[in-house]
């Protein structure tokens, strides 16, 4: 299994066991939350080289 299988594995399995814990608002908030903060933590050069290869892939 590839590092990236690996990590999204573990993702589906942190969100289902959310999903038990917490109200759907706040695995919402969490799954929405998460990815935004660390596009926020970028610098903007960050950004930028991600903004970048984002629209690189789209292009295929």
């Amino acid at each position: 299994m590839s590092k990236n299988a690996k990590i999204a594995a573990g993702g589906v399995v942190a969100g289902l066991i959310l999903l038990i814990w917490l109200p759907w608002w706040a695995v919402l908030l969490v799954i929405l939350g998460v990815p935004a903060a660390a596009y926020l933590t970028l610098d903007p050069s960050q950004r930028r080289r991600l903004r970048r290869v984002s629209r690189k892939e789209l292009g295929r």
